[in-house]
């Protein structure tokens, strides 16, 4: 048995058998939607393999039960590459979540806005994302499956899914272009600008790893970006991690309602 069936099998014993429906990443300062899963919390320390999230803002418990009467299961933290500069960091994390029968995944993460009209606080559904780092989690892969298509990598029927779930909402759900830099770093203004020429309408240090690694494993993916500032030289902001975690429980809010409405849809 597999390492992650073996974890599916622990997580089953305290959790039941029922496969959760979605499988959920959140990103900085979202760790407080985990706690309002009506069902079991298991401390990633309990599950060897997943990610010691050390970055604050971030949960790190796996949550499995209901959330607006559907079945879920939410990552309250998720591993960086630039914590150990390990890009498959979250691999068994997914595997564990295909093991368990899920089949949908939606991620979201803190982002810099490269567009004046998606300001700090609000959110972008990502349709593309540009792998700048130059990183891939399948490096090391043996086997063919290594190479997998990404031209549909951002699922259409789940971004259609989030789009009616915001309208519904009256809240604004642009789509764009996230540009994955390595991180721990921010970005430089040549960077950003490098990045708009390029096509990307925000930036963040996480997410595109696990796109890579969920379309491998064959899970339909979609992902948010919840805005915490604009771009290197776009403002006369000083881009921190604090500021990142000041301004997203703004836009978790926001993405917050769009999420239930979206379970109460179906």
């Amino acid at each position: 048995m597999s390492k992650s069936a073996e974890l599916a099998q622990l997580i089953r014993a305290r959790a039941g058998d029922a496969p959760p429906k979605l499988g959920l990443i959140l990103g900085s300062g979202l760790g407080h939607i985990a706690e309002t899963v009506e069902g079991v919390a298991i401390p990633y320390t309990d599950l060897p393999g997943f990610p010691q999230a050390g970055v604050s803002g971030h949960n790190p418990t796996l949550a499995i039960g209901d959330l607006e009467g559907v079945r879920v299961a939410v990552f309250g933290g998720r591993g960086h590459y630039y914590e150990h500069g390990n890009p498959a960091e979250m691999r068994c994390a997914l595997e564990v979540l295909r093991d368990l029968g899920c089949t949908q995944l939606l991620l979201t993460n803190a982002a810099g806005s490269l567009r004046a009209d998606i300001p700090p606080g609000g959110l972008m559904l990502l349709n593309d994302h540009i792998n700048f780092a130059g990183i891939n989690p399948l490096i090391g892969e043996p086997t063919d499956a290594r190479f997998v298509p990404m031209t549909d990598a951002h699922d259409a029927g789940l971004r259609a899914q989030l789009k009616a779930a915001a309208k519904a909402e009256g809240i604004d759900l642009p789509e764009g272009v996230y540009c994955w830099f390595s991180g721990p770093s921010f970005e430089t203004p040549a960077e950003i600008r490098a990045a708009k020429i390029l096509g990307a309408d925000a930036v963040g240090m996480s997410t595109v790893p696990e796109i890579i690694l969920a379309r491998f494993l064959g899970l339909r993916v979609a992902a948010v970006s919840i805005i915490t500032n604009m771009g290197a030289g776009m403002a006369d902001e000083q881009i921190s991690h604090e500021q990142t975690k000041a301004m997203a429980p703004k836009g978790a809010a926001k993405f917050e309602q769009i999420l239930r409405r979206m379970l109460k849809t179906g």
